[in-house]
């Protein structure tokens, strides 16, 4: 037994973190403050980060890489199959590239990367008893089939007048405000999405199968029950209730299908050269795939910190979560 004198050393979680403790958004703050939201917004919305990008692609989708909206109005196998391949060739590129620059080829070795472990090989857990295998398996299978269903449901509905398109023309400050507002509406579909997943059966039955991922890579972030990929993408429903235009349908569909890929990778930054770096990954997320119970959503949204399941990734996060851990295994015994 060890003694005070001969206690041993906490051992190292995390090869490398962002600066701690995470701060959420400070929308949310009480008493309110606007300076510092609007400096957070403008950070957030930062010409050479990952959001922007998103938005240009978006962009780049509509105008060159989506068929007519005539063509639409009926459905047919040819143009969903073009939205089908269109959105593969995104997921390989993003997914598949990342996996192959940080994982196969190390580019960057270890720099910015969180957590030392392997994916894994081998493992029953995982189909074909490869972790990579099995990620791409689900992600180029279900995830990609429901992205492309919920995106072609969006455009039948635009072509046949069944929801409200907007131009940029039409109402400029609407449309400005619908993309400030995507990220936030995502991380409060995804936070009670992924909240209820976590209770009794439907864990068991469903959320399991993307938690088999403790470590996760790239491909990680779209593999998942094929019944969560159903529900992970309903959030664009929205566009049911409020007009807006096929851009924001698309950067709202870029947040899960290039985010998740992304917030999954495994590393904080891409090594840019010798000094530049492109802010990639999520240990806001990362947290949650290692302690389980704790940042159900995304730092953007209130939720995690009201309901007392914010880890701010310090030691004394790892202690709280622990200890609410305990109080929830007294309640059952």
């Amino acid at each position: 037994m060890d003694t005070p004198e001969t206690k041993r050393a906490s051992r190292k979680i995390w090869n490398y973190t962002p600066n701690l403790p995470l701060n959420m958004a400070p929308y949310w703050d009480w008493p309110a403050r606007p300076v510092a939201s609007m400096v957070y917004l403008l950070q957030s919305w930062n010409p050479a980060g990952l959001r922007f990008l998103i938005l240009i692609v978006a962009m780049a989708v509509w105008t060159w890489f989506t068929p007519e909206l005539t063509r639409m109005k009926t459905l047919q196998a040819g143009w969903v199959f073009e939205i089908w391949v269109r959105n593969l060739i995104l997921l390989v590129t993003v997914a598949g590239g990342l996996h192959l620059a940080l994982w196969k080829y190390r580019t960057q070795q270890d720099d910015y990367r969180y957590d030392m472990r392997p994916m894994a090989k081998g493992a029953k857990v995982f189909y074909f008893k490869n972790q990579v295998w099995d990620n791409m398996f689900w992600t180029l299978g279900p995830a990609l089939a429901f992205w492309t269903f919920w995106e072609c449901l969006m455009w039948y509905a635009y072509a046949n007048g069944w929801a409200s398109m907007i131009t940029v023309q039409s109402n400029p400050s609407w449309f400005v405000a619908l993309i400030v507002f995507i990220p936030i509406w995502a991380g409060l579909h995804f936070y009670w999405l992924h909240r209820l997943l976590h209770v009794g059966k439907l864990y068991t039955w469903f959320h399991s199968w993307h938690h088999k991922n403790i470590n996760t890579g790239p491909w990680s972030g779209l593999a998942m029950h094929p019944v969560e990929s159903f529900f992970l993408m309903f959030d664009t429903m929205i566009f049911f209730l409020l007009p807006a235009h096929p851009v924001h349908v698309l950067f709202l569909l870029l947040h899960h299908g290039i985010g998740a890929p992304t917030s999954h990778a495994g590393f904080e930054n891409i090594k840019l050269g010798k000094v530049g770096k492109f802010a990639l990954g999520d240990f806001f997320h990362q947290l949650h795939h290692k302690f389980f119970d704790c940042n159900y959503g995304t730092w953007e949204t209130p939720w995690d910190r009201w309901f007392n399941t914010f880890h701010d990734g310090t030691a004394d996060g790892n202690e709280l979560v622990k200890e609410r851990r305990r109080k929830i295994w007294l309640t059952k015994s």
